[in-house]
């Protein structure tokens, strides 16, 4: 079965940290791009950080830049974001979503570019 799952969401408070991993099973996560968006109640979803397949750049969202940290083990098959310095605005499902446009995925966030989507994982920063 072709699927991805995200795990590592949760609970924490302003200024902690969290590491998200985005597991692959049924297909070879590293001929994809790969990118984490996330959707807080109300709003639209978001693209937050992407990774490419063929050099491995990464791209944020200006509003986790510096704070938030994409990478990649193929040999795991997983993707993982780690986000510091949570604050409460970072309070949303996270999800991951593969895509095989390497070229233009990470550049424009597209989500008709996408071939597979995780179901998600709540992260809630509060005090």
């Amino acid at each position: 079965q072709v699927q991805l799952v995200e795990s590592g969401g949760g609970l924490v408070q302003p200024g902690d940290s969290l590491k998200l991993s985005c597991a692959a099973s049924g297909f070879t996560l590293v001929y994809y791009a790969i990118a984490w968006f996330r959707q807080a109640p109300g709003k639209e979803r978001q693209g937050v950080s992407c990774i490419n397949s063929d050099d491995g750049s990464s791209y944020y969202a200006a509003s986790v830049k510096g704070r938030f940290t994409i990478s990649r083990d193929n040999a795991k098959n997983t993707v993982y974001l780690h986000m510091a310095s949570l604050k409460p605005e970072d309070t949303a499902v996270y999800y991951c979503a593969a895509s095989l446009d390497d070229l233009n995925f990470c550049r424009t966030w597209y989500s008709g570019y996408v071939n597979y989507w995780g179901q998600g994982t709540q992260v809630t920063v509060s005090s």
